[in-house]
């Protein structure tokens, strides 16, 4: 399947080579299955795992133990994303590479946009195991 914004069909059924212009206040937030977290996804590619999306925590919210299959990028746009290495605040960005393991939380809640070139794999938890796609 090429790429792709769920939730706007009006932009999937474009030419492949046309520009897609996202009107993001028009796709729905869906839950990640972590309670407080989630999404709106602005692009995804299926066959290869890449992800552009938008995440929404709520104050406290969690993200179990996961690792990074690829590079992923975080631009936090409001609050802060906090992990035992540091804390990522609105207007500032990080990066983690390949193979990084982590928990993560918003300790006041976090507006972010996050890039992945792969899905995280979740290292504990019921969704031990799993993909976030």
């Amino acid at each position: 399947m090429p790429a792709e914004t769920p939730y706007a069909d009006d932009l999937n059924s474009l030419p492949s080579l046309a520009s897609r212009y996202v009107d993001v206040d028009g796709l729905p937030w869906k839950p990640i299955g972590f309670p407080g977290i989630e999404m709106k996804v602005l692009l995804r590619e299926p066959e290869t795992g890449l992800l552009t999306a938008l995440f929404r925590w709520q104050p406290g919210a969690v993200l179990p133990l996961h690792e990074h299959v690829e590079i992923e990028q975080t631009y936090v746009l409001e609050g802060s994303i906090v992990d035992a290495e540091g804390e990522t605040t609105a207007g500032n960005y990080s990066w983690r590479p390949k193979g990084n393991q982590h928990r993560a939380t918003a300790p006041h809640g976090a507006l972010v946009i996050a890039f992945f070139l792969k899905p995280n794999v979740f290292l504990e938890g019921p969704t031990a195991g799993s993909t976030l796609e």
